[in-house]
């Protein structure tokens, strides 16, 4: 019987046209040996499993090679490349930089150039993760890698660059090989599953694709794990069973209960998952990468970005069509946030429903705003001044039954209040987190325009009472109290200065602030509150305007001089006592 060899070695690549992914870089490599302009050291950085070992034996067998071929690639048939196949060439070198990392390995190695090629031109010293080297072996390394001898050439490789000096870097030829994509990946694996005459789904394929993170190195090693588990058949469900994969369908289950608005259903599946061993965090990571599929979908440009199968690429088309495209941004934004705050929960499981309720009811919520032809973010305006009495009555079933009767209704009081001088109308954008919300059904949108209709008229007919100062501030901390529970940021900043009124008709108060934020929270409340303050002090012509104003700090004694200095302006018989008793004080 003989020994088994993984398939990471048993189809690694031989020539530069064999390696995967890197195509910018094996043809740099092959044009430097084409035109015989090599130099004496090569850095080869990037993950693990993209070819930068392999990269390097290639080269240097190419270069020592007795018959290159008329591409530049290694004949495999001349001694050099003989040797170097059955691992006995002796101008090739390779060296493990972790157990080799001591200065007094870097003057063996240095010793060992000194001494040319027996048999053919270079002698080639590969040395791998170089950046596990001490500081000391770098700077010992310093002079030879800059200047070695002709016949001598120097590959480096690793997975960490940032921790190589810059005296080495600079001395170096770089090459940063990247992380090979999905579909080179797959098209080698199918190769692989070919030539070992294993039947592989290409699903499956995709899978360990993904699972091996770009490594092609690791892409065969699970291939050859899975086969050891399901023999010459290579199944989808075999590959998410033994990988600890969610099975994508849960996300196309879920995404089609959320349409639906079936939450129960999406509870069950969510408990379904958490039971079959699968993290919270695991998922929600899922459900993201399954909606951010859904939004590349949603334009043919972008599509090229799905790294699946084709079957599965025509499922997502079929789901985006049904996903509107705010919703998609909105739960990803939610799923990202969701993510950021796994670690810091004490109910894991709680915030991952939670999340997941609240994409489906965003996407309802905004279902029902377009039915009813309301827009999300509309602002709402809101009449300052009243409005002089209505000569019809406007019943609500008449409102009700044309969307276009109501604002008919209501032309006679707008054209009053454009005639009235100094009553502007404000447009009110409510912010919820910082302001005192009052939510309106949209059903009845056209009643509650009637009834506002009808108390400003109302308003109007009741004759303006000025108010004292006093009566203000009694008002005003009506309002703060009733907006304490809801609101703690406005009730701080409705309370830390006293209105006051700035001129003789009681039409303007003056509210003093310190901050930004503070002017943010009255701008928001601003509706709110003087259509309380116009209801309780029985005048109409009631506006506010803010001034900003700096806080006043109060100056703190921290060295004994400014204490006993402050002492002294409390009470002057203090330095009356010192002086008297001829007291010297000691700072």
């Amino acid at each position: 019987m003989d020994n088994f060899v993984v398939s990471a070695r048993k189809y690694r690549p031989g020539t530069f046209s064999s390696v995967i992914g890197q195509d910018s870089i094996t043809n740099t490599l092959k044009s430097a040996i084409r035109k015989n302009q090599l130099a004496q050291a090569f850095l080869f950085c990037g993950p693990r499993g993209v070819g930068k070992t392999t990269c390097a034996r290639i080269f240097a067998k190419t270069i020592n090679c007795e018959q290159r071929t008329e591409d530049d690639e290694a004949c495999n048939k001349c001694n050099s490349c003989l040797s170097f196949n059955t691992s006995a060439s002796f101008n090739i070198h390779e060296l493990d930089g972790a157990s080799n990392n001591s200065v007094a390995d870097i003057r063996s190695l240095i010793d060992q150039v000194r001494i040319p090629p027996q048999v053919g031109r270079y002698k080639v010293y590969i040395i791998d993760e170089v950046h596990m080297l001490s500081s000391a072996a770098f700077n010992a390394f310093l002079k030879t890698l800059e200047e070695p001898p002709p016949y001598a050439k120097f590959i480096l490789a690793t997975t960490e660059k940032h921790k190589i000096i810059p005296t080495i870097l600079s001395r170096c030829q770089i090459y940063d090989f990247k992380r090979i994509s999905v579909e080179d990946i797959v098209r080698q694996l199918e190769f692989v599953a070919k030539s070992e005459n294993v039947t592989a789904d290409p699903d499956a394929l995709h899978i360990i694709a993904q699972k091996s993170d770009g490594a092609m190195r690791d892409a065969l090693s699970i291939f050859d794990q899975l086969v050891s588990f399901s023999g010459n058949v290579l199944e989808y469900k075999h590959v998410i069973e033994n990988l600890n994969v969610l099975d994508y369908e849960y996300y196309f289950q879920i995404t089609d209960n959320l349409l639906s608005n079936n939450i129960p259903q999406t509870m069950l599946l969510i408990d379904e998952i958490i039971n079959n061993g699968f993290d919270g965090q695991h998922f929600i990571i899922g459900l993201g990468e399954h909606l951010r599929n859904l939004l590349v979908c949603k334009d043919s440009v972008t599509v090229r970005l799905l790294e699946v199968s084709a079957g599965l690429k025509e499922r997502y088309h079929r789901q985006s069509a049904a996903c509107d495209t705010g919703w998609l941004l909105k739960a990803l934004e939610l799923i990202n946030r969701c993510d950021i705050d796994y670690r810091m929960s004490n109910n894991k499981r709680m915030l991952v429903e939670l999340t997941v309720l609240q994409i489906g009811n965003n996407l309802h919520s905004k279902l029902q705003l377009d039915a009813s032809g309301i827009s999300e973010t509309a602002p709402v305006p809101v009449a300052t001044t009243p409005a002089s009495p209505k000569k019809e009555e406007i019943s609500g079933s008449q409102a009700y039954k044309s969307d276009i009767q109501a604002p008919a209704a209501l032309a006679e009081p707008e054209a009053e209040i454009e005639k009235a001088p100094e009553k502007p109308v404000v447009k009110r954008t409510f912010i919820p987190t910082s302001g005192v919300s009052i939510k309106k059904p949209a059903d009845g949108q056209a009643e509650t325009e009637k009834d506002e209709a009808k108390d400003l008229s109302d308003t109007k007919m009741n004759e303006d009472h000025p108010f004292t100062a006093e009566e203000l501030e009694k008002t005003w901390e009506v309002f703060a109290r009733s907006v304490a529970a809801g609101s703690p940021n406005l009730h701080a900043t409705l309370t830390q200065s006293t209105p006051r009124i700035a001129d003789e008709s009681n039409s303007i108060i003056l509210f003093a602030i310190h901050s930004q934020l503070q002017q943010q929270e009255i701008s928001n409340a601003r509706p709110e509150l003087i259509a309380f303050l116009k209801e309780n002090l029985k005048n109409s012509q009631i506006s506010i305007q803010t001034e900003m104003v700096e806080a006043v700090k109060e100056a703190i004694p921290y060295t004994s001089v400014e204490k006993y200095q402050k002492m002294n302006e409390k009470n002057p018989n203090l330095n009356n006592l010192k002086n008297k008793l001829s007291l010297e004080l000691d700072f």
